[in-house]
């Protein structure tokens, strides 16, 4: 019975941890992903008036 709490640490500690991984990973992809839509709109802008030349 003293091995009960010890495993359920472990699976609590398991799955906070893949959780956290998993958050951090989703947050820094998104920034990611803004920025290089705004770098992509921000080509489009600087083209638009070359190309009506």
């Amino acid at each position: 019975m003293d091995w009960v709490p010890i495993v359920f640490i472990m699976f609590k500690v398991a799955v906070f941890g893949t959780g956290m991984f998993f958050a951090i990973k989703w947050h820094y992809d998104q920034g990611k992903k803004a920025k290089n839509e705004a770098g992509r709109s921000q080509m489009l802008a600087e083209r638009r008036p070359g190309a009506s030349e």
